[in-house]
């Protein structure tokens, strides 16, 4: 089991610690209900260090990456980030993942930990261009400082303006004395904020000066519990829940990131025709209107108790009080405000579907 350096730091705060794909990591401090109000309503802090990096450097690094990925990485320009999805040859998703363009001819990609040696050994086999490739998963450190008043709370730790760092942009900066951290802003719970990467050796230093700076805005540490329900209540995709080898990027509702204009990609011819044909299941959100609170592989039936989908994501959401999910039903119960039935214990429970974001600002 892997330490994260900040590892002593998560437990002297009252982090619970436990196993989370291969790392020890903290599940909650104070308890996922107040957590997940600290980032909707003021600022909290993450240690998501166990999400792997990549550096891909090269003249050819555009064309590994554009090989490997369904979104357009030609668009992108320094300072700026993508959203995008490796398929997996099968039309199934081998991960979805964060793309950087550094400088001109070298991107960062920044992948599940889950998945860091599966992804590291499938854009390998692809690298046939001769572009250098550098794992640096076990050296850099990664902070998601989340809530609406992360620009104020951490403005006195960097000597650029954080407020004109546009949604998925970046700058390569200075941030609580470390003259070259990566200051993004990005993240996973829909509530704004930055994600900070550094190296293993200075995450000490950030950590105590993000805690430091942001005390009088009442800032705390954020466990993995308050993070999910967070993503959720966006209806933001969970790689091993609501995508895996086996969904493809257009029944997952990604197709905004597969763009068929560019020259070629991995399933290109795969997922056109499914997009010509048309999906069979597609994953749908919902909301329960009868009591109960889905999980995960929990069945969805129709009214007449016909087995229709399966439920990949469920929470009671702590912002809306009632309990929501995600799940694929087939396309031709996939309407709309239709209802839809959850087995919980064996009793189909009333839900309706509904639209996303579940949380609306």
């Amino acid at each position: 089991m892997k330490k994260l350096t900040l590892n002593d730091e998560h437990i002297a705060m009252g982090g619970k610690m436990v196993p989370f794909t291969g790392f020890e990591m903290p599940v909650q401090f104070e308890g996922v209900n107040a957590e997940h109000e600290t980032v909707r309503n003021a600022v909290g802090v993450f240690d998501v260090s166990h999400m792997g990096e990549f550096l891909l450097t090269g003249p050819k690094a555009i064309d590994l990456i554009q090989k490997v990925s369904t979104n357009d990485a030609s668009t992108l320009t320094i300072g700026r980030a993508q959203y995008s999805c490796m398929p997996n040859g099968n039309g199934g998703i081998i991960d979805d993942l964060i793309i950087y363009k550094i400088k001109e001819e070298q991107y960062l990609l920044v992948v599940n930990a889950s998945n860091i040696e599966k992804d590291w050994n499938w854009i390998s086999s692809h690298n046939s261009m001769g572009v250098e490739m550098k794992n640096l998963s076990d050296e850099y450190s990664l902070l998601a400082i989340q809530g609406p008043k992360a620009v104020e709370a951490m403005q006195s730790l960097s000597s650029i303006d954080l407020a004109a760092i546009k949604y998925y942009h970046f700058e390569v900066a200075d941030f609580a004395g470390i003259e070259h951290t990566i200051i993004s802003a990005t993240g996973y719970t829909g509530s704004g904020g930055f994600e900070i990467y550094c190296k293993n050796s200075e995450v000490k230093q950030v950590y105590a000066k993000v805690l430091e700076a942001g005390a009088s805005f009442g800032i705390k540490p954020i466990g993995l519990a308050a993070r999910d329900t967070l993503r959720l209540e966006m209806g933001f995709c969970l790689y091993g829940n609501d995508i895996d080898d086996s969904t493809s990027p257009l029944e997952a509702g990604l197709g905004w990131v597969t763009k068929f204009a560019k020259e070629d990609f991995i399933d290109k011819d795969f997922l056109a025709k499914q997009k010509e044909e048309g999906v069979k299941r597609k994953l749908i959100a919902f909301e329960m209107i009868d009591r109960g609170i889905p999980r995960h592989d929990y069945e969805i039936h129709d009214a007449s108790g016909n087995k229709i989908g399966h439920v990949t994501s469920g929470t009671m959401s702590p912002s809306m009080k009632i309990a929501i999910g995600l799940g694929y039903v087939t396309t031709e119960n996939s309407a709309m405000d239709s209802e839809i039935f959850i087995s919980i214990r064996d009793k189909g429970v009333k839900a309706k579907i509904v639209k996303l974001p579940f949380y609306k600002k």
